[in-house]
């Protein structure tokens, strides 16, 4: 170890702190709002870095049929209730997002060559197939049980997770992928090379990061996550609804996964099942801010991040081990200095 290999290890730990940033963001954020353990938040990552790879060559990812299957289903959920308060034009408008919406998609994937479109277009369209499966999985397996004991909503994550894999199997085997980088350029700093695809992650998870506190600091749906967060018997006497607010919070989470997905994609070699180990240290993250604090958790990312580069250097054949062992003393801890609140108070 000389100060140069520990310099390349610290840009390593922070380019991955960062996605396990903005992972553990998503999981207090959904945390807060829903009171679900959001385990299937790596598989969006997957899901956003395959279905990236697919479009790039020049194949028509699977996600998009998973996409129209969710829109089904919630059209066969919401369609009566919909005619029923709004009419034929209420159902139409239903109809249209969830089944008109991914079968546009399909369309387009199948006679435009999507392969030979610039990085920015593939990496747009990627994000229009994957995001709205996230207020999409609200509906089918969450908006149901919403008001259970956070052990349901456990065991409801650990069944979706589970789905997820199995069906990224399906869609993109076994095999993994990469994605071309969105810069090929470095840069020396000293005696450090830094990679141009890294100022990428970091450059974009920090707006990313900005953008969210803006949102939810200016924004009136920003404002009425918030509120459901603090309080949610309180958010919805105002008028806030639950099922509107769980939605958005999906949608926001699909979201920073997919990007996520995106990002790394092109670092690293991305597998059907890769995207569970992510999420469990994003989850190390959000844990180190009890499910709670946004700021902690962005710097307990940080940490696991840095703490993965260099266990992989000095132990790498434990480095998981390493990391993941990192959640007892801080489980520990704050179980010693937390006062217990039951969940009906």
């Amino acid at each position: 170890m000389d100060l140069e290999i520990a310099m390349l290890l610290g840009q390593d730990g922070v380019t991955n702190g960062a996605i396990y940033a903005l992972l553990a963001l998503a999981l207090v954020l959904v945390f807060a709002v829903t009171r679900v353990i959001f385990i299937p938040q790596g598989e969006f990552v997957a899901y956003g870095a395959l279905t990236l790879a697919m479009i790039e060559a020049g194949r028509l990812p699977g996600t998009v049929w998973l996409l129209l299957a969710a829109g089904v289903l919630v059209v066969a959920l919401d369609g009566l209730d919909a005619l029923r308060r709004g009419g034929v034009g209420r159902l139409m408008k239903v109809v249209g997002w969830n089944i008109g919406y991914p079968l546009a998609l399909v369309a387009l994937m199948r006679f435009v060559p999507t392969d030979s479109w610039p990085l920015a277009a593939k990496v747009a369209l990627t994000m229009a197939v994957v995001v709205p499966l996230g207020p999409m999985i609200y509906r089918v397996a969450y908006q149901p049980v919403a008001e259970a004991s956070v052990l349901i909503l456990l065991i409801v994550s650990v069944a979706v997770h589970v789905a997820m894999v199995g069906l990224a199997l399906l869609f993109f085997g076994a095999e993994g992928s990469r994605t071309s980088a969105f810069s090929d350029a470095s840069f020396t700093v000293g005696p450090m090379m830094v990679s141009g695809q890294s100022l990428w992650v970091i450059g974009t998870s920090l707006a990313l990061i900005v953008a969210l506190a803006l949102f939810f600091g200016r924004t009136i749906y920003g404002k009425a996550l918030r509120a459901t967060a603090i309080n949610r018997a309180g958010a919805r006497l105002m008028g806030i609804s639950p099922a509107l607010a769980g939605r958005l919070t999906f949608m926001l989470a699909a979201l920073i996964g997919a990007l996520s997905g995106v990002l790394i994609a092109p670092i690293a070699t991305i597998y059907y099942d890769t995207g569970f180990l992510i999420g469990l240290k994003g989850f190390v993250a959000a844990i180190i801010g009890g499910l709670a604090s946004y700021p902690i958790a962005a710097l307990g990312a940080i940490l696991v991040g840095v703490l993965e580069a260099f266990s992989s250097f000095w132990a790498s054949a434990y480095k998981e081990v390493i990391v993941f062992t990192l959640i007892i003393p801080v489980l520990v801890w704050r179980s010693l200095t937390s006062h217990h609140v039951e969940e009906d108070e």
